[in-house]
């Protein structure tokens, strides 16, 4: 019963309403004089220094994801779940060097999203559709995930019912204020309200790893009891340490959502909205400290089974809903008011990420799919104001992604959502180097890998689906005589890479049209200093590339 937890829902809705009243401010905060632009509602202007994009990078990243979902499949399947922490360490050198072309590239052309850069680069509005749809739909259900994290808090206080309606209503309500202040201030607001949610996060952490050890008998008690709870499952695969069934498993699962993990239109959108490389190549070198987090926060799976915590029933008869255990675990072990803290960091943590996502899935729509194809001559204001609305649309489908899958470890979403943007790193990662690949070749492995990732995610069964239960894949399904599985993301790159780099050859051969790149090469080592940079500027993507003076 909710009013059980009456002090922690009191302090969670004050921090919630908070940060919520921070959102609306955000629209005063380093205001410009118009906000009808989308380099200002969509970007925050171009001008974010180092802090603001380490709070704002970071809070896009460390989500909801990291409270809720990393710690539930510590708690479900043991060593796997550490995947998260090696592929957060490998992505910031991977990226150090990419994402700093991109912003400059972007900063020089007025690019605001990465499809933008794949229709000039390539000369294919095309194959920058395939980017758009696919940075849209790969965001959805990462939404989802965050909407998810509040849900599991307000279960865990009671604050829901048996109903349908009754069981969503708080979440639609949460989302209702998310949208208000985002359609407000743009970027601005989770820029803003990063500061206080990384805040909130790093001290629950930090008391946690202290104290709930002390209280569980310190850490050779927790990891015995997790590794006797893994000795008694029926899987094979869950324990405290990989077997040789699920190592391939794993490491495929770290470096492909480590590959994926800068490929979604939201932490391109962050880095974006810096001020200048050296911002970049900062944040690239300090944000591995995050991963210090990430690894305590994904103990408090292990924390949770040491304690005895039980999942809350799910919404399937006889399911439970494992992302419910670490705001149980926080409710049993800490005072009530120290829990309602704890809640709102996992609330707050939810907000951020879900109003960068739904602003760059909006910015998307808006550059490639409404200006592309709907309203060529659309003004910057116009421009605005459809990002605005989508956005509204892009949370009321996140919202639909967790009433209708309603799945029994959120986690699933993210690593579904992984596969699909994966099939843009060819066209956005490669062509930040190289233009070798054929724009109708790009295409076609889009398409292929698209297509066989689809494939393997619905072969994909778990105990409550029978199909996009999961992304691993087992390769008895290729007809090898193995129990191993891999992660479907790198198998379905590596099909979309060799039939890029076939189709290419041929097309080649046959003298294809290649279209006109658009970007040269010193647009790629642009900078803040450079006159020819004019961030803010109102330039068409799709026209031709203007004259440098």
């Amino acid at each position: 019963m909710w009013r059980d937890h009456l002090t922690e829902i009191i302090v969670f809705s004050l921090l919630f309403l908070l940060v919520s009243a921070m959102g609306f401010v955000a629209a005063r905060w380093r205001a410009p004089k118009d906000m009808a632009h989308l380099d200002e509602w969509g970007l925050g202007g171009r001008s974010f220094g180092g802090w603001i994009t380490w709070f704002l990078v970071g809070g896009d990243l460390y989500t909801a994801y990291t409270f809720v979902a990393v710690p539930a499949l510590m708690f479900g399947a043991g060593a796997a779940g550490f995947f998260a922490v090696p592929y957060t360490i490998v992505i910031y050198p991977m990226v150090f060097l990419v994402l700093i072309r991109l912003w400059s590239v972007s900063h020089r052309h007025g690019f605001v999203t990465p499809a933008d850069f794949v229709r000039r680069r390539f000369d294919s509005p095309v194959l920058a559709l395939l980017i758009a749809i696919t940075g849209i739909v790969a965001t959805m259900p990462y939404i989802a995930l965050q909407l998810v994290g509040i849900e599991a808090v307000l279960k865990t206080m009671g604050v829901t019912g048996d109903s349908a309606l009754a069981r969503h209503l708080p979440i639609i309500i949460a989302f209702a204020i998310l949208a208000a202040y985002t359609y407000q201030s743009g970027l601005r607001a989770p820029a803003l309200i990063a500061f206080v949610k990384d805040s909130l996060i790093y001290i629950v952490i930090l008391v946690a790893v202290i104290y709930l050890p002390y209280k569980l008998g310190g850490w050779g008690d927790i990891f015995d009891a997790a590794d006797a709870k893994f000795q008694a499952s029926p899987n094979p695969n869950d324990g405290i340490l990989l077997n040789a069934n699920n190592q391939l498993q794993y490491v495929t699962l770290a470096f492909g959502s480590a590959l994926a993990l800068f490929l979604y239109p939201h932490s391109i959108t962050g880095v974006l909205a810096s001020r200048n490389r050296d911002v970049i190549k900062r944040n690239m070198s300090a944000l591995p400290a995050y991963s210090l987090l990430l690894g305590l926060i994904a103990l408090l799976g292990y924390m949770a089974i040491a304690a005895g915590v039980k999942p809350l029933p799910g919404a399937s008869a006889g399911s439970v809903d494992n992302n419910t255990i670490v705001p149980l675990l926080f409710d049993q072990q800490f005072p009530d008011w120290f829990a309602g803290v704890a809640y709102a960091a996992i609330g707050i943590g939810a907000l951020v990420p879900a109003a960068i996502m739904s602003i760059a899935a909006a910015n998307l729509f808006t550059r490639n799919i409404y200006k592309e194809y709907l309203k060529k001559d659309a003004t910057a204001a116009q421009e605005a104001n459809v990002s605005k609305i989508t956005s509204l649309v892009v949370k009321v489908g996140a919202v639909a992604c967790i009433v209708f899958l309603d799945p029994q470890f959120s986690i699933d979403l993210q690593l579904i959502g992984g596969v699909i943007i994966l099939q843009t790193l060819p066209a956005v990662a490669l062509g930040l180097y190289t233009r070798w690949f054929h724009r109708t070749a790009l295409i076609a492995g889009w398409a292929a890998g698209m297509g066989l990732g689809m494939w393997m995610l619905y072969q994909v069964a778990s105990p409550t689906k029978k199909h996009f239960g999961g992304s691993a894949f087992p390769l008895s399904e290729f007809g090898f005589d193995t129990k191993k599985t891999i992660y479907v993301g790198i198998v379905a790159v590596l099909v979309n890479l060799a039939v890029a780099a076939l189709l290419t050859l041929i097309l080649r051969a046959v003298k294809a049209p290649e279209g006109v790149d658009g970007t040269e090469p010193d647009d790629y080592f642009a900078d803040e200093g450079d006159p020819r940079v004019t961030p803010g500027a109102d330039r068409d993507v799709n026209s031709a590339r203007e004259p440098v003076a």
